[in-house]
């Protein structure tokens, strides 16, 4: 007990006699912590907005989609970018922006940063988009349009007929590819898998 400083716990969590006291360093970690996290949060945000996307998809995507139902309709309701290619869940929507970080480096360093390089993949780029949404069900068009709320009133089977098609396993982009894109020209004419 002779070698134990004196003053106990108390003393040595607020000790300046150390050069860093242990509550300091807890308090930096918790402060670089704290910045860290709204940091990522941050660039999470900020590399999901239409801004962002468009800045590579200007000349393609984008004008696509600004004549799309997901941005021109009769509701005024806006789909963006991030709803459509971006789960909400965390873990799959961190899964995601990996993967997008591979379409980033493609478009810097070459691959599809022209309108005729983005068109002579756009057909590779839709079927990894569509076998991605293939395995989480299409959540992401889900997550707006349910099948029982889609109505028409000149066609009343619709609902019925969505509801058959999820039921069967088909998906919404084995009848609705090209929504908000032009579908590669391929895959207009390909069934559906």
């Amino acid at each position: 007990m002779a070698d134990m400083p004196s003053g106990g716990w108390r003393s040595r969590l607020f000790s300046p006699s150390a050069k860093y006291s242990v509550f300091a360093l807890l308090a930096a970690g918790v402060v670089v912590g704290l910045a860290g996290l709204l940091g990522f949060g941050y660039a999470l945000h900020a590399t999901s907005t239409i801004e962002f996307c468009s800045t590579c998809h200007a000349n393609d995507a984008a004008k696509e989609w600004l004549q799309s139902a997901h941005h021109n309709n009769r509701t005024g309701v806006i789909a963006g970018c991030s709803d459509c290619h971006l789960p909400r869940e965390f873990v799959p929507k961190m899964v995601r922006k990996v993967k997008a970080a591979k379409e980033v480096w493609n478009h810097f360093t070459g691959k599809i940063n022209t309108p005729e390089k983005y068109e002579a993949h756009r057909l590779e780029m839709a079927e990894n988009e569509w076998a991605r949404m293939r395995g989480n069900g299409a959540q992401e068009c889900r997550n707006c349009h349910h099948p029982a709320m889609i109505v028409d009133k000149d066609k009343p089977y619709v609902p019925d007929m969505h509801k058959t098609a999820l039921a069967s396993g088909q998906i919404c982009i084995d009848c609705h590819k090209g929504v908000a894109h032009r579908a590669p020209e391929q895959a207009a004419a390909a069934p559906a898998k």
